[in-house]
């Protein structure tokens, strides 16, 4: 008797076990149960969250820390509800998967009044057209393998989100063998690249003061030792973007900090936007990372590579991959600097010396907690002044800081937690978090006692949207207040603090660091009108535009 072919749920779970994907996070319904029950039989472990949108964050998080993450909903009511988190994983590069169980094929017949449906029954899937690199309908059993091996490997290479729709009645059903391999190779075609390299390297050994700007994509293609030996074989200068802040190590010589425009240090900017070459690499040009688009960047004097495409001045070459042109740029033509003095750039602040009385300020709550920061943390700030007072942070070698820092979706830093600490066991997420955005998603706190998870949450609390304040006043930006050291008492495990001076704070974090068992949530009560200079500079530029 020939050997059974495994049903389309078996095989979409194996592939997902391929890419190294050991944990789904999502919320079961009676159109996805089938495959849940598969996942309970599989060496995937299934991460329960309290809703879905944090499902994604948390998956979302899963895939940047993994190489892959998936998440795994109802239709309608589950996939829709992660509609914000797959849009931010698109925008960020992130290779998260979706699976949404739906309708059965038999059950679509025209007219049918079925819950959770919306306009229609594809509906859904058109949505997601327009947020995911590839998706697909599982509902023929010869073409299904192909369909999960496509969406799959586009998510892949491209490090974007993928769809993947299961009809209830196709889950048991066997499938066809496949006709293609699960991930394709790609290729540069070898002209184009030498046309693109030789520009490129003569660019560069023609200036006199090159600098790389380093971007989110290295750490998504985990090309951060790439980086590294570009810098010192050749030894250029780093900066990063906001969003790819630690995918250079932050003690090194060669890293200087943030480039941000308006938001960053003078010394930075002046030092990029007086280059006669910028060597940008794996970074999106957003509004975020360039301070509002305060920056200033020649083209004419720019590289631009990314995973889409790469740019050496006006010259744009196609079928070229970031992965050879990174390597190409390690070529013995390309000159080695000569040693230059970069000390006016770096920033050499004062030992912080703690006060204990002194009322907490963002700024000095921010140079405290970096006292704390050791390899096996990692960052995790949320949305507002917790990002832009974040990247003034200088992390140690192995600390990785995980932000929204483009689509900027307040809420993202606990749920993201979540899937960072599984992905990532050995490494405890500080989370820094404002009261507003705790409020939107703070309930992921219980999902990290189910898993024996322990963050740090680290909650500003200015009582109320900080960020906005400086743009618009109004009664808009006030929240109702909690007693956020009742959490613990509410979920039954964890502890809290309330502390509103340098003092107390270092008592807290020296506590949180040994309390170990589950989550330490501190909450630092900040004057509603504080901030970090960085959000000082971006407000005054952000205010002339709305």
């Amino acid at each position: 008797m020939p050997n059974r072919q495994p049903t389309i749920g078996e095989y979409l779970l194996k592939k997902l076990e391929s890419y190294g994907i050991n944990h789904i996070f999502g919320i079961p319904g009676d159109y996805v149960v089938q495959f849940f029950d598969l996942i309970e039989q599989s060496p995937i472990q299934h991460i329960g969250t309290t809703r879905e949108e944090t499902a994604g964050f948390a998956a979302d998080a899963y895939a940047r820390t993994n190489g892959m993450g998936a998440a795994c909903v109802t239709y309608g009511v589950g996939g829709l509800s992660m509609i914000n988190a797959v849009t931010a994983a698109y925008a960020e590069k992130s290779p998260l998967v979706v699976i949404s169980g739906s309708p059965g094929m038999k059950e679509r017949t025209e007219g049918a009044l079925l819950h959770h449906k919306g306009k229609d029954f594809y509906t859904q899937q058109r949505i997601y057209d327009e947020i995911t690199v590839a998706s697909a309908l599982l509902d023929e059993p010869f073409t299904a393998f192909n369909e999960i091996d496509r969406v799959l490997d586009a998510v892949y290479w491209h490090k974007r989100p993928g769809y993947i729709e299961l009809p209830r009645d196709m889950v048991g059903i066997e499938g066809a063998l496949y006709q293609r391999p699960s991930t394709g190779t790609h290729q540069s075609d070898p002209e184009t690249l030498d046309a693109a390299l030789a520009n490129a390297i003569a660019l560069i050994n023609q200036s006199e003061n090159p600098v790389i700007l380093a971007g989110a994509e290295l750490h998504r293609f985990g090309f951060r030792d790439k980086l590294l030996r570009l810098a010192e074989e050749k030894q250029i200068p780093v900066v990063t973007t906001l969003l790819g802040k630690s995918v250079m190590p932050e003690a090194h010589p060669l890293y200087l900090g943030i480039y941000g425009g308006a938001m960053g240090r003078a010394e930075i900017t002046m030092l990029v936007e007086t280059s006669d070459c910028t060597i940008m690499l794996g970074a999106f040009m957003t509004d975020v990372n360039l301070g509002i688009y305060t920056a200033n960047l020649a083209r004419s004097r720019s590289i631009y590579a990314i995973s889409d495409k790469i740019t050496v001045g006006y010259s744009t070459y196609e079928d070229v991959t970031f992965e050879d042109f990174m390597d190409g740029l390690c070529s013995p033509q390309l000159d080695k600097r000569p040693e230059t003095n970069l000390e006016w750039v770096l920033e050499v602040a004062d030992p912080f010396v703690m006060v204990p009385d002194q009322a907490l300020t963002v700024q000095r709550l921010f140079q405290q907690l970096n006292q704390f920061l050791c390899d096996d943390l990692m960052v995790i700030p949320d949305v507002g002044d917790c990002l832009w007072g974040a990247a003034d942070l200088r992390l140690p070698e192995h600390t990785e800081f995980i932000s929204q820092a483009y689509y900027t979706s307040m809420g993202f830093a606990i749920p993201a937690a979540v899937g960072a600490q599984l992905s990532k066991p050995n490494a405890r997420p500080i989370v820094i978090v404002g009261d507003g955005a705790f409020q939107m998603t703070g309930t992921e706190l219980s999902t990290t006692i189910r898993y024996g998870l322990n963050p740090i949450i680290l909650i500003l609390n200015n009582k109320g949207y900080g960020t906005i304040r400086p743009l618009a006043k109004g009664s808009f930006n006030t929240i109702e207040n909690w007693n956020y050291t009742l959490v613990p008492e509410l979920f039954g495990a964890g502890s809290a603090f309330s502390v509103q001076t340098e003092g107390e704070f270092g008592v807290a974090m020296k506590t949180a660091l040994t309390e170990t068992q589950h989550f330490v949530l501190i909450e630092a009560e900040i004057d509603k009108f504080d901030m970090s200079p960085a959000l000082a500079r971006l407000a005054e530029r952000v205010s002339e535009k709305v």
